[in-house]
This record gives structure tokens, sequence and C-alpha cells, in this order.
């Protein structure tokens, strides 16, 4: 293979994997999901004991940062083995890309800085907004 097909070959992955992010936070963030949506995913940071770090992504001013190993505390290794797996990935690289990711999409789903009402905004408008924050193909 040469290099050229080597490039290619990484940057189709790349696009792949950012495809397969948006699907896993949608996964995340749909109301008839596994954690019952946004509002459950905010109950399991609280629960995780990391409120004030997603309370930042919905409110106004700077997001806190999350690590990985805190976001693989929040979400479960059973949760993130499985969407791994679907990626070609391992849990610990899934939960690093989460970890940069899912507090600007939080922030964007929360722009007067609260919590939409249960059962707001449908699957569209949320991959719509995923794929207007990955990076550009």
């Amino acid at each position: 293979m040469g290099l050229f097909d080597s490039v290619v070959s990484a940057v189709s992955q790349q696009i792949e994997q950012q495809g397969g992010l948006a699907q896993v936070v949608s996964g995340l963030l749909a109301n008839n999901g596994e954690l019952g949506g946004l509002n459950g995913l905010v109950e399991k940071f609280n629960q995780a004991g990391l409120g004030d770090v997603v309370n930042s992504w919905i409110g106004h001013g700077a997001n806190q940062a999350i690590s990985a190993d805190q976001l693989s505390g929040v979400l479960g290794s059973d949760f993130l083995t499985q969407a791994a797996g679907q990626l070609g990935l391992d849990a610990a690289q899934l939960s690093s890309q989460l970890s940069q990711f899912l507090p600007g999409v939080v922030d964007q789903l929360t722009p007067q800085g609260s919590l939409p009402a249960a059962g707001a905004g449908n699957a569209g408008d949320l991959l719509g907004m995923l794929g207007a924050l990955l990076p550009q193909r």
C-alpha cells in the first residue's frame, strides 16, 4: 500500500469513527435511549458526584472539562465496551473521544442555560446538530 492509500485509509477510518461517535452521542441523548435522554444523563452525572461538571455545560459560562476516567465512571464500562465495539475502538478510546465531544454537545443542546422540557426536540434535530459539531470532512 502506497503513502496515498495509507492516508486515504486513515482519513476514511477517522470519518467513520466520527460518524459513529455522533451515533453514540445521539443514543445517549435520545429520550427513548438507555439513559432517558439528556435528563437521564444529567441524573447519571449527579449520581456520580459530577453534577457540577454537567451543570457547567448546561449553564452559561465556561464548560468544565471531564476526564475519560470520570466519564467512564458516569457511563459505565458495559455501555462503553458495547458502543466502542461497534466503532472498532476500545472503551478507553471511546471514553477519551466522548470526553472531548460531549461537553460541547450538551452546551449546544441547552442554549438557554437550562434543560429542555422532557420530550422536546427530536432525533433529526439532534443528529443535525451533531453533524454540525463534527470536524468537516
